[in-house]
């Protein structure tokens, strides 16, 4: 499995061939579109909603085998196409692999003139979300 650095790379590369930002945002949305990744809806609730999202949003997070593993769904089709791009790079880590990962890295990708200010509110609730659960998931190994 390549790093989380290595797979920042490789979507900022991917970013670089696209090369406009309305051409990156209708790749998004086109991984959106793909993405049928769901949070059961008995599981839809205050706790596991990202509040701070421009659209509805759940994250259920578990911590098994010393990894950390997200289950996310949006419901804008952006968010939706967000949910599996930010996954490549955290899911599956361990604690320590995500919580030395500097998210501010993300920025390389170019996501403030992509995203709306709502949307990079979005994704640092998300991204808040995603260390605060390692953090836990480390004290509890």
């Amino acid at each position: 499995m390549s790093s989380m650095e290595e797979t920042l790379q490789q979507i900022k590369e991917d970013f670089d061939l696209l090369g406009d930002p309305n051409a990156i945002v209708e790749y998004i949305i086109e991984l959106g579109n793909e993405n049928d990744m769901k949070v059961p809806d008995e599981l839809k609730n205050d706790q596991t909603k990202i509040h701070g999202c421009a659209s509805d949003a759940w994250m259920i997070e578990e911590c098994k085998d010393g990894k950390v593993h997200f289950t996310v769904e949006g419901t804008s089709s952006m968010a939706k196409g967000m949910i599996p791009l930010m996954l490549k790079i955290f899911n599956d880590r361990t604690p320590d692999e995500i919580l030395a990962f500097d998210p501010q890295k993300l920025y390389e990708l170019g996501f403030d003139k992509i995203l709306s200010p709502t949307r990079l509110q979005g994704m640092e609730a998300f991204l808040n979300r995603i260390y605060s659960f390692a953090k836990k998931c480390k004290e509890n190994q």
